[in-house]
């Protein structure tokens, strides 16, 4: 089972999920990364540029709890370029002196609520590193609200190559992948919302319905149908 809240980091959200049998651990591209932890591990998601499907029967029956961070935040977090991480899973200490890792697992270890724990570390560490670049924001509102990748590094003030370049530390991808990620996400809130997949794809700057299919399957791996349950 999934539940996820608003966490108290701005723009972050908090989420848990206990093994189910109906669950298929199937996790979409966002343009998000998140800070896991799962059974005393603590661990990294990268951004991930097509659906992600746990490889290993253990990663389905353990517990898990998660930071997700909002698109581009998590590299200053981090302090890793997200391209680093695209479509990866590594352990925290990876990335951070082992040590300090350790000490940091042993404190959600022992908090009440582990993703309680896990949050308290994202705030602590927000603290230390202070704000995340703006820039990302903007971009990401940019493509959000439908506008060409072009039209946004123009309205930003930085050329394609800029644009590229930044978008691969914050983001993982480029512009235009990103664009993509955004515009499913998009599509699927209206699509489980109930809207007519044609409405969708037109609603979502599709050419059509089955550009809108195909789309789908290449970043979720599955037909719009099937993902959706129908």
């Amino acid at each position: 089972m999934y539940a996820e809240r608003a966490s108290r980091l701005t723009g972050a959200v908090v989420w848990t999920t206990t093994p189910s049998g109906s669950d298929t651990g199937l996790v979409l591209p966002d343009g998000c990364m998140d800070l896991l932890w799962s059974e005393g591990r603590l661990m990294v998601a990268g951004p991930d540029t097509r659906a992600y499907v746990p490889g290993r029967a253990e990663d389905l029956s353990a517990r898990w709890a998660g930071v997700r961070f909002f698109p581009g935040t998590a590299p200053t977090f981090l302090g890793v370029p997200a391209h680093e991480l695209c479509d990866r899973r590594v352990d925290l200490a990876d990335l951070w002196p082992a040590a300090r890792v350790r000490r940091l697992a042993a404190r959600v270890n022992a908090a009440a609520d582990p993703a309680l724990g896990l949050e308290e570390l994202a705030l602590e560490r927000a603290a230390e590193s202070g704000p995340p670049d703006p820039l990302p924001g903007r971009v990401v509102a940019a493509l959000d609200a439908g506008r060409p990748v072009a039209g946004t590094a123009d309205e930003l003030g930085l050329s394609a190559r800029q644009l590229h370049r930044r978008s691969l530390t914050a983001f993982g991808y480029g512009p235009k992948t990103l664009a993509r990620v955004l515009r499913l996400q998009r599509a699927l809130a209206l699509a489980r919302g109930g809207v007519p997949f044609a409405d969708t794809a037109a609603r979502t700057g599709y050419a059509d319905q089955a550009h809108l299919a195909r789309e789908v399957r290449e970043l979720a791996g599955r037909p719009l149908g099937q993902l959706l349950g129908r």
